[in-house]
């Protein structure tokens, strides 16, 4: 007894020393570290530690000084069950930015305040494709596109992990509805999954370097996302050498054997009460094992991996990151997130931004005067504060403004009210402009449920319609995660602006915007629709399948990937978004491994350009969509300032994966670059031949914006 206290201290006297060596470790140090702990544990101390010992934490060892895991849900801040957090704008105004250093501020800040309520694991970024509109999780997740994904999602994970929390990438893989989305099987092509759905974990997990993967509650080809072989260990860990733990969503394991062998490491949610040794991955492992019908080297490989990600994030034997929480930093970014991605789709005749001379606004909408922060299920946030858009006008607006406030509608009616709509009409009618904040609430974007269509809610075309009939200056302020059908109204409005789910300063960024003291960047993370029938989910494919199984026959024609090479016309493309100034593009140069281009802002006032780079194919083996983005770079250019964009280019860019041979191939031909301002609107274009790289077309369309 006395040599093993011995050896256990020397073991842990090690441990420590390394915890004392400079923050920069290789994983091979932190692996060894892990192995010698992972000597001293019993097997009953390793299966206490691949479950959950309660709502939101893993099992630790006191005995060996391994704490619980802590876990918290908080894409968008720490979880609502919590005290209050800072809240950030949702995953999908993140993406609208197009600025990855802003993806890694968002991550940090997230980062610090899980760290100060002591929390080792953030279950976020949330990363799935957006396929259809009509997803109840598209606000907390990115784009359609997975190179925006790709771009975005490794910053975000980096900031978390810097500051000693272990950053969770969800929901791998296929988890694209929430309608049967714990019993629906996906079915895809190898190259849709390839070319789509896998890239943004990949990045995360390769550059990222991701600690974590929640697995997704659906199967995948007939066999659970949460312990599904294809992905987790043949993907995952074999093919892109993931390190770190696999956690399952929550209740998500249906097997004890298929939970062990097909790679999940931590089970999580299981309704067993609080008798946790009865999670799949409890007491009946240990009794497997005993038994002989499991070897115990397969509990090690999760227990290794587990305190690997431990070590990382210095739970064990250092003292970790206290945190912070609603600094003033924090509140910074979660403005500046919002002022970037709030996208202004239409401004007809530069009605915006409005000049100081207007004396009177009428703000009109249920949702103007509503905080949105504690909906949409486990991203819902209790925030210190949140100025709503019509405490936001009144902020901004100043005392020579005059704002005068009109329902419009209810949020939650099913109807139009008559007597709200004409009591914001005789606002409307005597005030200088009309702002109606209308679309989407967590009613409707909310974990759990799908929307069932595309249409407007509560009566708001009804009073679009009035309100803009009363006065002609009328700005339409969209809230939610996705596009809405406004076709009734959409021709008749001068200025529209998408304001997303915008964080806790959301209302004074938005009032900041309309009356010019930013100038908004935000472009489309995704394609709006004219209507729900133009989607390739529904055109093509199958939304949301036939509750047994949903068929991805859309296969790689996913958002602007099908409107660009079917031809269909949308609302508004993939990547647009104004500015009030103008840019023009000139002096495309195409070398062997990047795009040169310029870019000049035109206009009086600075502002900042999403330059988007597109690859179309030549002739290939197989079919390829129209054109594919490859490259983009938010430029800020000050009033008349022009400024060289860079584009890197790899074979990545020019790859497309050949499910007959079930590799990646390259295109031999000659591949046309299109540099634009979004997916329809290309500003210059040139051929490159990849294998004998050099410029045969130099074309700059004459078109400023």
């Amino acid at each position: 007894m006395k040599n093993s206290r011995s050896f256990i201290s020397l073991v842990f006297l090690l441990i420590f020393s390394f915890g004392r060596i400079a923050n920069a470790q290789s994983d091979a140090v932190i692996q060894l570290k892990a192995d010698s702990i992972l000597r001293l544990l019993t097997l009953e101390e390793k299966v206490h530690m691949l479950h959950a010992v309660s709502g939101f934490a893993s099992g630790g060892v006191s005995r060996l000084g391994i704490p619980d895991m802590a876990m918290t849900d908080g894409p968008h801040g720490i979880r609502i069950d919590y005290v209050e957090s800072t809240y950030f704008p949702t995953g999908v105004c993140l993406a609208a930015t197009w600025n990855p250093a802003l993806g890694h501020a968002y991550g940090a800040a997230l980062g610090q305040e899980a760290a100060f309520r002591k929390k080792n694991v953030l279950l976020g970024p949330g990363i799935n494709i957006i396929r259809s509109p009509l997803n109840g999780r598209n606000f907390e997740y990115m784009s359609e596109d997975p190179y925006l994904i790709s771009r975005m999602a490794p910053q975000y994970i980096q900031g978390i992990q810097e500051q000693g929390v272990i950053a969770c990438v969800k929901h791998f893989a296929a988890n694209n509805q929430e309608t049967k989305r714990t019993v629906i099987n996906v079915e895809m092509s190898e190259r849709a999954l390839r070319e789509i759905y896998l890239p943004g974990f990949k990045a995360a997990v390769t550059e990222g370097k991701a600690n974590a993967v929640m697995g997704a509650y659906n199967k995948f080809r007939g066999e659970w996302a949460s312990h599904n072989n294809y992905l987790l260990k043949h993907i995952l860990k074999d093919e892109w050498h993931f390190k770190g733990v696999v956690i399952s969503d929550w209740a998500a394991i249906h097997s004890t054997m298929q939970a062990l062998w097909n790679g999940c490491d931590i089970e999580m949610g299981t309704n067993v009460g609080k008798n946790w040794g009865r999670s799949y991955m409890g007491d009946t492992v240990v009794a497997l094992t005993k038994a002989g019908k499991v070897q115990e080297y397969v509990v090690d490989d999760k227990v290794r991996r587990i305190l690997f990600v431990m070590l990382k994030a210095k739970m064990i034997g250092t003292t970790s990151n206290t945190g912070s929480a609603n600094t003033k930093e924090h509140q910074q970014v979660s403005a500046k997130i919002a002022e970037e991605g709030m996208v202004l789709l239409k401004n007809e005749n530069h009605l915006l931004p409005l000049p100081n001379t207007i004396k009177n606004i009428a703000v009109i909408g249920g949702i103007a005067d509503r905080k949105l922060a504690n909906g949409g299920g486990s991203s819902g946030v209790r925030p210190f504060y949140e100025i709503t858009p019509l405490e936001g006008f009144k902020n901004i607006a100043g005392n020579a403004t005059k704002v005068n406030y009109a329902m419009g509608y209810m949020v939650g009616n099913n109807k139009a009210n008559d007597s709200l709509i004409q009591k914001a009409v005789n606002t409307a009618a005597s005030a200088d402009v009309a702002i109606v904040v209308a679309g989407w609430t967590h009613i409707q974007d909310n974990e759990g449920a799908d929307k069932t269509d595309m249409n407007m809610p509560w009566g708001q075309n009804e009073l679009i319609n009035a309100v803009r009939k009363a006065n002609p200056k009328t700005i339409v302020v969209l809230s939610g995660g996705s596009p809405l059908d406004i076709r009734q109204w959409k021709e008749n409005v001068p200025a529209i602006l998408q304001a997303w789910y915008p964080g806790m300063e959301g209302g004074n960024v938005l009032a900041k915007i309309i009356f010019g003291q930013i100038n908004p960047s935000g472009k489309l993370p995704m394609t709006f629709p004219k209507a729900l029938a133009d989607c390739p989910a529904h055109v093509l494919g199958q939304y949301p399948g036939d509750s047994v199984n949903v068929y991805y026959n859309d296969d790689i024609y996913v958002g602007y990937r099908y409107f660009d090479t079917y031809k269909v016309a949308p609302q508004y493309a993939f990547g647009h978004g104004l500015s009030y100034t103008s840019f023009s593009y000139g002096n495309l140069q195409i070398k062997k491994n990047a795009v040169e281009f310029t870019i000049t802002n035109n206009g009086r006032t600075a502002g900042a350009e999403v330059a988007q780079l597109y690859i179309k194919s030549g002739k290939s083996a197989l079919p390829r969509p129209e054109k594919e983005l490859k490259g983009f770079e938010k430029i800020f250019l000050k009033a008349g300032e022009t400024k060289k964009v860079v584009i890197s280019l790899s074979q990545e860019a020019f790859s497309y994966f050949n499910d007959l041979s079930n590799r990646w191939e390259i295109d031999p031909t000659a591949n046309l670059v299109l540099i634009g301002s979004s997916s329809a609107d290309i500003r210059l274009q040139g051929t490159i031949d990849f294998q004998n790289t050099g410029i045969t077309e130099d074309r700059a369309k004459k078109k400023s914006k």
